[in-house]
């Protein structure tokens, strides 16, 4: 192994075409971090954001490799307690931002937030996984306490967070409502059993929901928190709307008598969560779905696919 790597670097803001593979130094192990092979990763609208605004903000290491997930070998596990070549996935936890990311070819990650898995799918198949599914599986499993006999709305169901949680709430036995703001994204959500144009108003049209993903957010949610019946959980976990905040939101008047609000937060994933998320994975043969795969040099191409918005899923990059 020589010790030097590609990778993307930011300093600043920067278009696509200012951005480019550059030598770095691959990074030396220390107590408590991992370095691992970065055989694959997900591309995550975060990852545009830090590049088109956040990256100016103080709390951003700078420069910095972006992003926030991967998955691999580990090189060197120094105290971690993992193997060489043990496979690997990572997520959050400041990847990215507070440290170097995964838009590399290596990556020395803190020991808490890299995880082991057993699994045969592909690379690029798993690298689909880390913070999509695990972000779907919160949701479902942890925050609304999904059950086979549930009838399940997500709202905002066309994207790569979407597809994820249809497929795992269709394996449990679910039925699943899915929502889409297009007609042309119709077709992508029809694994679902009820396919519906979302015009803004769902109470009233749909009938017998006990759970509800909220993935629009603020711009929808009380409208959400309304088509759900009495006794039922409503999570918000994502903001497709574009409002980040509900401003005026008065909890006494604006949730229904016996209905319940939860929200999930992806950035504390745990070895016991990935076990049984992966469990569940290989138990009913669940194949990750994603977007277009590039290779890490055409990494470029892949931010311009980004950019575009007509990936029709996630993106991802191998090795």
């Amino acid at each position: 192994m020589t010790n030097l790597m590609k990778a993307i670097v930011l300093e600043g803001v920067a278009d696509v075409d200012d951005i480019g593979l550059k030598l770095v130094q691959i990074p030396a192990v220390r107590p408590g971090w991992v370095l691992i092979k970065v055989k694959a990763f997900g591309m995550n609208h975060s990852e545009l954001i830090l590049r088109g605004e956040e990256i100016k903000y103080d709390y951003i290491k700078k420069p910095v490799i972006p992003g926030i997930e991967c998955v691999g070998e580990v090189v060197d596990p120094s105290d971690s307690g993992f193997e060489i070549g043990q496979k690997v996935i990572a997520m959050m936890g400041g990847m990215g931002r507070a440290f170097d990311g995964s838009y590399a070819q290596y990556a020395l990650l803190p020991a808490h937030h890299v995880f082991s898995i057993k699994s045969n799918l592909d690379w690029s198949e798993l690298a689909a996984i880390p913070e999509t599914y695990f972000t779907a599986w919160g949701s479902l499993f942890e925050s609304l306490n999904l059950k086979q006999d549930d009838t399940l709305l997500i709202r905002g169901a066309s994207c790569a967070l979407g597809f994820a949680s249809v497929q795992i709430a269709k394996a449990l036995g679910c039925r699943v409502i899915a929502t889409t703001h297009k007609e042309k994204y119709i077709e992508s959500i029809s694994d679902a059993d009820e396919s519906i144009i979302d015009n803004g108003n769902l109470s009233g049209s749909v009938s017998g929901v006990t759970k509800a993903l909220d993935l629009v957010g603020p711009k929808y949610l009380l409208d959400t928190l309304r088509a759900v019946n009495k006794g039922g959980i409503v999570c918000q976990t994502g903001i497709l709307g574009g409002m980040y905040t509900l401003n005026g939101f008065d909890p006494i008047k604006d949730i229904p008598n016996g209905v319940y609000l939860t929200g999930f937060y992806s950035n504390y994933p745990s070895q016991r969560i990935v076990d049984d998320m992966f469990s569940f994975i290989n138990e009913y043969d669940i194949k990750p779905i994603h977007g277009p795969v590039y290779k890490f040099d055409d990494i470029k191409d892949a931010m311009r696919m980004q950019e575009s918005g007509k990936a029709g899923g996630k993106i991802v990059v191998v090795e």
